[in-house]
């Protein structure tokens, strides 16, 4: 687990474990395998469609999201990452926040990258390219898989800019 920010922290599944339920912790669980799945209780891969926590599920403490670590931005829901975004800003005053996935390497950095371009000053704001070298420099073990990549690319500008209206 890595504090990247004043009580921001992105780690793995065993990070997540070692603060489960603890009151002084809200945990982001960045992964559709095991968290989501638990969570909503489905059989097989895939959660019902139209169930009402299909992209995330709020539990006391934590925030759920159906999120695979996908080669296929197609698979990334705007939706899911926007309520991870906002769950960040909403928590971090009262709590330690964890951002966690499985590994720790792709889709809970991704989310915090996100979080520190739409909430803080720590970005310059003018190149995608430096702006990602800066959050390398704070969290090196960023290796997004294809469609977290590709994702964070396309949408770098809307929260940049603040206006996550216009994430695709």
């Amino acid at each position: 687990m890595i504090e990247i920010h004043p009580d921001l922290f992105v780690g793995t599944q065993y990070d997540e474990a070692a603060v489960h339920g603890r009151a002084d912790w809200f945990v982001i669980s960045a992964a559709k395998f095991p968290y989501h799945k638990d969570a909503l209780g489905y059989e097989g891969r895939e959660a019902p469609k139209d169930h009402p926590e299909y992209a995330f599920a709020r539990r006391p403490g934590t925030l759920i999201l159906n999120l695979v670590d996908a080669d296929d931005v197609k698979f990334i829901g705007p939706e899911t990452i926007v309520a991870a975004v906002d769950a960040i800003h909403e928590h971090i005053g009262s709590s330690k926040v964890l951002v966690h996935c499985n590994r720790g390497v792709s889709r809970s950095p991704s989310i915090a990258f996100l979080y520190l371009l739409k909430y803080t000053d720590v970005f310059r704001r003018e190149k995608f390219d430096e702006d990602l070298q800066d959050f390398l420099n704070l969290y090196s073990n960023y290796e997004p898989k294809r469609g977290m990549a590709e994702f964070v690319r396309d949408n770098w500008s809307s929260y940049a800019a603040r206006d996550t209206h216009a994430i695709r």
